[in-house]
């Protein structure tokens, strides 16, 4: 089951250790999921936050 996390930072110290970082992008929200061995981290956020959120994620990032 994936978790979804709510709070940026988190999401933030948890790509140092996912293998990647999907992007799936639309009207009102922009979607983050982190593939990690064991767990799928997902964060909903606008699309004017995602660039910046983007920016800061220490791992590949795939956009679908």
């Amino acid at each position: 089951m994936p978790a979804e996390v709510t709070d940026v930072e988190r999401f933030v110290k948890l790509s140092e250790r996912a293998e990647y970082c999907l992007v799936k992008r639309g009207r009102n929200v922009v979607k983050l999921k982190l593939r990690t061995a064991r767990r799928l981290y997902t964060l909903k956020v606008k699309p004017e936050d995602a660039e910046g959120i983007l920016s800061r994620i220490g791992c590949e990032i795939r956009e679908i």
